[in-house]
């Protein structure tokens, strides 16, 4: 009765005489209602925001699907430009009006929008750049943003000549939404028509899938998204007219990698059965009523994957939504597939019918996909499990693809809102590279012009007694310890006091061939003191403002530091204006040129656990060893010194920062060395102690693989060691890439359990990186799995040699971690310094595996 009665109307409205304009919007929104009843059971769903605008137009316009787009003046919106231009075309041939019509920038403009409700909305850009008079807009170079994301950077339309869409989906959370149109110099931006439509709550949750290894994927609403792709899977064409959300679906047939291993199968909408877990809004019926099967293969076992491969832009992270509906099964528990993404497992064993609990009933999962496993654009697969599971085949309905915004709230480009570029990407490397150099070189021309313009007492004021005096002004013997010559005691904390005659000749007038290091401080040398002590002495550059801050921050750090895995300060000099400091001397050097780069000889696995072992328990204790903290801000290889007997210590501490009281983080300029920049600290400016726990992680690599944190000479994807080498981790195939001397000595769990602890320090986000402590614990619990592999292979060559009979070697079996209450034991390392810190200095498993001392691999 009630098609009977809208179709009446429809009938009569066709016999009644209106204006044409009148009778072309009457008719849209008629012939909408007419489609609809066409359609079984489609959702309704009313936008608490629906923004349309037909950019240029002088009329309202009314399109197929039967909404209507207003004018500029007459929607919801305010445009701000200085000069604009409005054309139009009566001759193209277009799918809707509103694209007959164009708003052209020839500098920057804002529509900005008031929103009635927050949460998703869809932004609709339309594009069609028809020919006119006053514009080629075939050439047209642009970029659109948000006052949050980046839509369109440097756009241009590649001479397209038809018209087409941009589709976002982004989180509401202003009450005002802008769209900033961005033209390039001497070029120009143009918009057709515009969409700011709500979007229902239950389109996209929360949570989904991470891939490689599958697991549990949070904070989906924190990004925008770029509909990509939205395919419906051997079905046809779905457009804004037949979906509620106005969304358009493609066919599949052109995705398809091989059309003769696929089969298209079809049933009537009105089957399909939504279940309670799934909102019609998410697809139409019309979507899960068809579907691409596995073909008749002709053979006895079929056994191949339907493949859909789609182009992307590698650079980013993509949502994929993969929609199922069981229409090919006659019973219910007969259908079991699985489904990979890039050739990775997605789903294993997929089972609808335990799903829904019932067949034709919808169901859908939404995948994120990293950008490492982009290299050749993305694909999805189904196909049978292999296995005596039932009838062999495999289905998949539709397919949706959204690209995730990066780190920098872009969805197009490296470079966010702010200009700031996304970490990550592949070209950050070189431009960050070039923007450092570039940086030091101005830095350096401004340093020495400033350097001619300081007043004349400026070096006294800049002496290294008047920055010292400060941080220990209530010791009131500072001057007399000076001049105590006979004791060369300080009761500064700062040990011995060095006349500079002592330190002339203990380096021989400071000789260039006596120089054992270089930095933005000054040289460092090599010196030789009392009886044959050899120490280094790093002796400050007056005209280096960056030596000034960083001596003085290592006078704050290390007089307050004493540690056996931390590079002691022997004492100083401030004599002549000259700025001197003393350290003990690592004879071995940098644990970076043992390695790679010198020729030296290799380390062992178990040297290198140790030295990896040593460095950690040294950051441990500065983040953990004093009131508050302290953050070393330039963790690498080169900061890692080695001492005769190989004992790791961790150096330089000009970058460091007190860690902050009452606080996640300290809010600070970035510095360190790229390559082992943490990705969140870079992006937002805030150091915290995770910050040198992602560095070690680089340097964990460093360590398994003897290369070097960033080499622009390698092939693009081989550049950054930690982008890399995580992708041969998240394959299982690190083994593949590990330094060549190690192969055949490294125990296999041993490596596993490094690898893991080098792949947590990593973590993109610091609240998902462990502590130091932990990575020390990790790292001891790899060093016991190779001792006692080591010792069972020995054993096993005692055997042999004395004729008794071994059996075949196998890797050591794996101690038991020992835990307190699910946590590794905590024991005092007994060689700390200060009493007062060694009770908090270690969370060391040194002691804890003494009970596995025994162990022999067998």
């Amino acid at each position: 009765m009630e098609i009977e009665k809208k179709r009446y109307l429809f009938n009569l409205f066709l016999s009644s005489s209106l204006s044409s304009s009148s009778m072309a919007i009457l008719l849209a929104l008629i012939y909408v209602f007419f489609v609809n009843v066409a359609s079984a059971e489609v959702a309704s769903f009313t936008p608490a925001d629906q923004i349309l605008i037909s950019c240029g137009a002088k009329s309202l316009s009314a399109i197929p699907d039967g909404r209507v787009f207003k004018t500029d003046h007459e929607a919801q919106s305010f445009l701000k430009t200085d000069e604009d231009i409005l054309v139009t075309t009566t001759s193209a041939d277009v799918p809707s009006p509103i694209y007959l019509s164009a708003r052209i920038f020839v500098q920057e403009a804002t529509y900005s929008f008031t929103m009635k409700s927050p949460g998703w909305h869809w932004v609709r850009l339309h594009f069609f750049p028809f020919t006119n008079t006053r514009f080629h807009l075939q050439t047209a170079t642009f970029s659109v943003t948000t006052d949050k994301y980046v839509l369109l950077h440097d756009f241009h339309v590649n001479n397209e000549t038809r018209p087409f869409l941009r589709e976002y989906l982004i989180n509401v959370t202003d009450p005002l939404v802008s769209l900033h149109f961005i033209p390039m110099k001497n070029s120009a931006a143009f918009i057709n028509a515009i969409e700011v439509v709500s979007a229902p709550d239950v389109l996209l949750s929360d949570e989904g899938t991470g891939l490689s290894p599958v697991s549990s994927f949070s904070g989906l609403t924190s990004y925008g998204y770029q509909v990509v792709y939205r395919i419906n899977v051997g079905g046809p064409l779905i457009t804004s007219t037949n979906d509620t959300l106005w969304r358009t679906w493609e066919n599949d047939n052109k995705y398809l990698k091989d059309r003769a291993l696929a089969k298209s199968v079809s049933i009537p909408t009105s089957s399909i059965k939504y279940g309670t877990g799934i909102s019609p809004l998410i697809a139409p019926a019309t979507v899960y009523s068809s579907a691409q099967q596995m073909a008749d293969s002709q053979t006895s076992v079929a056994n191949f994957n339907v493949t859909w491969q789609f182009k992307v832009d590698t650079l980013f992270n993509y949502l994929v939504r993969l929609h199922f509906c069981d229409i090919v099964s006659k019973s219910l528990n007969d259908l079991y597939f699985n489904v990979y993404v890039n050739g990775k497992m997605a789903i294993s064993g997929l089972d609808l019918s335990s799903i829904t609990g019932q067949l034709a009933s919808p169901y859908f999962k939404d995948i994120v996909v990293n950008s490492t496993l982009m290299t050749n654009g993305l694909n999805v697969q189904v196909g049978p499990m292999g296995e005596d599971t039932g009838t062999i085949n495999a289905i998949l309905n539709g397919v949706e693809i959204m690209k995730m915004s990066s780190s920098v709230d872009s969805l197009d480009g490296e470079f966010g809102v702010d200009g700031q570029m996304a970490i990550g990407s592949r070209s950050t490397v070189a431009a960050v590279g070039f923007a450092m150099m570039f940086g030091a070189f101005v830095g350096l021309g401004a340093m020495v012009i400033k350097w001619h313009k300081r007043p004349q007492d400026w070096q006294k004021r800049n002496s290294f007694s008047s920055w010292l005096l400060p941080i220990h002004a209530s010791d009131s013997s500072f001057m007399a310890s000076k001049t105590s010559m006979g004791s060369h005691k300080s009761t500064l904390g700062l040990g011995r006091y060095f006349s500079l005659s002592e330190l002339q000749d203990a380096t021989k007038n400071f000789d260039q061939s006596a120089i054992i290091g270089v930095g933005g401080f000054g040289n460092v040398y090599l010196g030789v003191i009392d009886d044959g002590i050899k120490v280094a002495v790093k002796r400050g550059n007056p005209q280096s403002e960056q030596g000034i801050t960083e001596f003085q921050t290592e006078i704050q750090m290390l007089s307050k530091l004493r540690h056996r895995h931390l590079v002691s300060l022997i004492g100083y000099c401030d004599e002549n204006d000259e700025m001197i400091l003393v350290y003990e001397y690592m004879s071995n050097g940098p644990f970076r040129d043992h390695l790679y780069g010198k020729n030296l000889p290799p380390l062992s696995w178990k040297q290198r656990l140790e030295i990896s072992i040593g460095s950690a328990r040294g950051l441990h204790y500065l983040h953990t060893g004093t009131a508050q903290g302290i953050i070393h801000r330039d963790v690498k290889t080169t900061n890692i010194l080695l001492d005769d007997a190989f004992v790791a210590k961790v150096a330089d501490f000009g970058l460091s920062k007190d860690a902050p009281m009452g606080q996640g983080h300290v809010s600070t300029a970035v510095k360190g060395s790229f390559g082992y920049l943490d990705p969140e600290y870079f992006r937002r400016q805030q150091l915290t102690d995770k910050s040198d726990v992602y560095s070690f992680g680089v340097v964990l690599l460093e360590v398994l693989c003897a290369r070097p944190a960033i080499n622009p000479q390698l092939p693009r994807e081989q550049v950054n060691l930690a982008e890399w080498a995580m992708q041969w981790k998240r394959k299982g195939l690190l083994e593949k890439i590990i330094d060549p001397v190690l192969v055949g000595t490294i125990n296999p769990e041993s490596m596993k359990k490094f690898a893991e602890a080098a792949e947590k320090c990593l973590a993109e986000h610091g609240v998902d990186r462990p502590t130091m402590g932990d990575v020390l614990w990790n790292l001891e619990y790899a060093l016991q799995l190779q001792e006692a592999f080591s010792q069972g292979k020995s054993d096993d060559e005692t055997k042999q040699s004395t004729g008794v009979a071994a059996s075949p070697l196998v890797a050591a079996p794996s101690p038991a971690a020992p835990t307190i209450d699910d946590r590794p034991v905590s024991v005092p390392d007994q060689n700390t310094g200060p009493a007062e810190v060694r009770a908090i200095d270690e969370h060391s498993g040194t002691a804890m595996f003494a009970q596995f001392s025994g162990l022999n691999g067998r």
